[in-house]
């Protein structure tokens, strides 16, 4: 079953790691998030992103949420796939085996999410007994 809602990015701290020409660069973006909807709660994220011109970039990073989540109180970690592309950020995550903690121990959740650049996005997940 499919459950939906809403995350708002409460702060954005990206650094620059390594610059090239053109706008090719990696950097880290450390990054606070308040989340409305199935789940509820704030998640911290550490992302490691390349990106290829200014405005597209691919990334991977661990979240750690604090929360409920369709009625279960818990925090877990997730690890995410993204890309930024024309303005929009999208990224496929799932949590990794043994971080859930609470009622979220013994579940497999999984989701994506999808935002433009209004620091608000809107996600899906899929929560499973593992």
């Amino acid at each position: 079953m499919a459950f939906e809602g809403s995350f708002s990015i409460l702060k954005w701290n990206e650094e620059i790691l390594k610059e090239k020409s053109e706008g090719i660069k990696t950097s880290h973006a450390s990054i606070e998030q308040s989340y409305t909807g199935s789940m509820v709660g704030e998640s911290t994220i550490e992302f490691l992103m390349s990106y290829q011109a200014p405005t597209s970039a691919k990334f991977t990073g661990f979240e750690s949420f604090i929360g409920v989540i369709n009625g279960l109180r818990g925090t877990v970690t997730f690890q995410h796939i993204g890309m930024f592309e024309n303005g929009v950020a999208s990224s496929e995550f799932a949590s990794i085996d043994g971080s859930a903690t609470g009622e979220l121990v013994g579940k497999s959740i999984a989701g994506n999410f999808k935002s433009g650049e209004s620091g608000k996005a809107e996600y899906v997940i899929e929560l499973n007994e593992r």
